[in-house]
């Protein structure tokens, strides 16, 4: 843990940050599979900082199912612009606020309570966006797509992925739903592969959603026919379904710094 702390702080301290917000994933669809584990590297980077010069703090996030709906290059800048104009899907906004308050709060600008209004007021007010399409255009981005997000690519092929009973979801592995948008182009099998950025999966139903037999699940994108059965095979072998609801399902488990482990 120490080495991948060093290596991963590393780089951060050399961008010259006054402080530093680490959002340090746990779950399937993390490097750190337990909250244990994420927590112990959490806090090996939070005493690196801290050890040099810099104020550091780290929430421990869930990756243990896919954030958000959806999955893939272009379909998830769509829906960080969704959710930067306020009405982007609920888990992935919830967690986008929390991390907003705190490197407010690593900024000195009021504690956590303050904070948090504060980052709801940026979207609620529209300047969470605006600052987005500068950064956008500070870096040659055309930020015509950003306003009218229908000019995204879109891919050739959509296919609907059906429930094959009905039940509740209890479980979605964040892994197997990452490899399943791999299949489809929206990342590498291999370096020298090309990825297709219209590519990917957006996510109807999630865990604690009722389903019936037949209802749309997701929805699959691709110019890749032949790999469409295939990756409705890993998304479908990535839900676990169950007659009864399951428990909520937290967002953050834990706040770390360099005083104490706050756990949710």
């Amino acid at each position: 843990i120490s080495l991948i702390a060093s290596s991963i702080m590393s780089k951060k301290l050399a961008a010259g940050s006054d402080a530093i917000l680490l959002d340090v994933k746990t779950g399937s669809g993390a490097f750190m599979k337990t909250l244990d584990d994420s927590v112990a590297l959490a806090q090996a980077m939070v005493s690196i900082g801290e050890q040099m010069g810099r104020r550091t703090v780290a929430l421990i996030t869930d990756m243990d199912l896919p954030l958000g709906h959806a999955i893939g290059n272009a379909l998830e800048v769509v829906e960080a612009v969704d959710t930067l104009r306020g009405h982007g899907p609920a888990d992935f906004t919830e967690v986008c606020l929390q991390l907003a308050s705190n490197m407010l709060l690593l900024a000195g600008k009021g504690e956590l309570p303050a904070c948090r209004a504060m980052a709801e007021d940026a979207v609620a007010s529209g300047r969470a966006f605006a600052k987005f399409k500068a950064m956008a255009a500070a870096q040659g981005g055309d930020t015509s797509v950003l306003d009218d997000t229908a000019k995204f690519p879109r891919a050739p092929i959509v296919h609907e992925v059906k429930a094959p009973q009905s039940g509740y979801i209890s479980h979605m592995d964040a892994t197997r739903c990452g490899i399943a948008s791999v299949a489809l182009g929206a990342g590498r099998a291999s370096k020298e592969d090309a990825i297709d950025h219209s590519a990917g999966i957006l996510l109807h139903r999630k865990t604690g959603d009722r389903v019936e037999r037949g209802e749309v699940l997701a929805e699959l994108f691709t110019a890749r026919e032949a790999s469409v059965q295939e990756a409705e095979q890993m998304l479908l072998g990535a839900i676990t379904f169950a007659q009864e609801r399951p428990a909520p399902h937290k967002l953050v488990y834990a706040r770390v710094t360099a005083a104490a482990v706050e756990r949710f």
